[in-house]
């Protein structure tokens, strides 16, 4: 069941969004080759409770550290390790808060150092068909709209959206109902009313869409070892335009 938000709850889901969007630009400014994931897991855990809230992934059904560090071939949900990133390298990074009472949830891919030209044009592709897909966010829209708009873009340059991994709602938990899937088609799924309040993240290959868990029950990678790259925002569902919570200025000013 769809939890819709008041004026207020959407405000303190703003607080946690803008939290995590700075958190992940300081993540950003850490990324360079030789920096291990496991120091950058560090640097937000305590970025986070710097800023008076809690990291909302620790613990997560078990989940071990405070961000999803997700490398290369990696979709979502890699784990932090003494792995040394590489120039070439993609990272995704995945970060969560709680404060107030209410969640936050964003995700970004950065490039270490120079990364090849098909690999700087996935990480291109694939934000903007957040940004595509986030358009459709509107009040009287589906979220076979949303899903339709990332699809069918990524797709126009051969690229491929995951399917088993999906968007979700937001709000006193981390995931709520509905699911926002990748794919799909105009017109169908939950009808979009204001108040809603989702997290809508492409996962997409630069290869195959599929995809293989690893043996940490949680990890999941390209099953042809292709680089994924992966965004998420959080947006409130209004009438007339979408209420983009969440932000990549941050790190796109400091990086």
């Amino acid at each position: 069941m769809v939890k819709l938000k008041t004026e207020e709850e959407i405000e303190l889901l703003r607080e946690n969004a803008l939290l995590v969007s700075k958190t992940l630009a300081e993540v950003g400014k850490h990324i360079v080759p030789g920096i291990t994931t496991m120091e950058l897991n560090n640097i937000a855990d305590t970025f986070i409770r710097d800023h008076g809230a809690i990291p909302a992934f620790l613990g997560y059904n078990g989940f071990p550290y405070c961000l999803c560090i997700s490398v290369n071939d990696e979709v979502v949900h890699g784990f932090a390790s003494d792995y040394r990133l590489k120039e070439g390298d993609i990272v995704s990074v995945d970060c969560g808060t709680v404060m107030k009472g209410y969640f936050g949830d964003s995700a970004y891919t950065f490039p270490v150092g120079d990364v090849l030209p098909e690999t700087s044009k996935l990480l291109e592709v694939t934000k903007e068909s957040l940004y595509r897909g986030a358009s459709k966010a509107v009040a009287g829209n589906r979220i076979g709209d949303i899903s339709f708009a990332i699809q069918s873009y990524v797709e126009s340059f051969g690229f491929s959206a995951v399917r088993e991994m999906v968007g979700h709602g937001i709000g006193k938990r981390l995931h709520e109902a509905p699911e926002v899937p990748n794919y799909g088609r105009v017109g169908d799924g939950k009808k979009l009313i204001e108040g809603m309040v989702i997290c809508i993240e492409p996962m997409i290959n630069a290869g195959t869409k599929s995809i293989i868990m690893h043996d940490n029950g949680w990890t999941v990678s390209t099953l042809d070892k292709k680089n994924s790259a992966h965004f998420e925002l959080m947006v409130a569902v209004r009438s007339g335009k979408p209420d983009i919570l969440s932000t990549f200025k941050f790190i796109e000013e400091k990086n």
